[in-house]
């Protein structure tokens, strides 16, 4: 490999310290704090000299999402990883406990991801708004495709779905990049909705008087949504 000259070197630093300046202003003042003007004061430059990395503050809110994005997913991997990759119900198990984990240790940048700051981040570029849905819908998917293939699930039939519902699980289905029928899809979909609805009360702390501790609430969720996928809690789960 050619090494870098001393100017690439600097440049790829300047890059690298900006993109974490950026971070720390978003998770410090929000949003509405992430401006080019704000990002080079931290990191010493002109604005005009963060021009050359990032498309403006649509690129700096851009290049947080993604790198929060690409740590969150990362996380979610190694957890399912870690289990046999013939035990379906730990590799679930496992990735959706990452999932509540990282959000609790990282209530602000869930907050980017999918909480309040989420309709903010979606504006500011084209194709946001399905980046979470795509990555993890499409991490989750795979367990799901094969639960599905081995006959294991029971699902509605297509002309069983309301017609509405059905049509925005087809739009879904499209976006997220899943290969089997909407019935498979409205399971997924079902699950979602009971992990966020958890994921909200733990992070934001509602119910936070009686449910200080979101794991027992976590762990029995857990059993029910395995219970949905024809799955009992796995004896071979392997948690950190």
């Amino acid at each position: 490999m050619t090494a870098l000259t001393r100017r690439e070197r600097l440049r790829a630093e300047l890059e690298r310290d900006a993109k974490a300046a950026a971070r720390r202003i978003a998770a410090e003042e929000g949003v509405e704090g992430l401006t080019v003007a704000a990002v080079a004061r931290a990191v010493g430059v002109t604005p005009p000299a963060l021009y050359r990395y990032f498309n403006g503050r649509a690129g700096l809110v851009r290049a947080v999402y993604d790198d929060v994005t690409a740590e969150f997913m990362d996380n979610v991997a190694r957890a399912l990883h870690r289990q046999d990759p013939d035990d379906i119900s730990a590799q679930l198990h496992a990735a959706t406990r990452a999932v509540l984990d990282w959000s609790l240790a990282n209530k602000v940048e869930f907050d980017l991801l999918m909480g309040a700051a989420y309709p903010k981040i979606a504006e500011s570029e084209e194709g946001i708004p399905k980046v979470i849905a795509r990555e993890l819908g499409g991490f989750f998917g795979v367990p799901f495709a094969r639960l599905w293939r081995e006959g294991r699930l029971t699902i509605d039939a297509d002309e069983d779905i309301d017609p509405a519902l059905a049509g925005q699980l087809r739009t879904y289905r499209t976006h997220v990049g899943l290969d089997f029928p909407i019935g498979v899809v409205l399971l997924m979909v079902i699950c979602w909705r009971q992990i966020y609805g958890l994921l909200c009360m733990a992070v934001y702390g509602h119910h936070q008087f009686a449910f200080d501790d979101p794991v027992p609430l976590f762990e029995h969720m857990m059993d029910h949504l395995l219970g949905i996928l024809g799955l009992e809690r796995s004896p071979g789960l392997r948690m950190p």
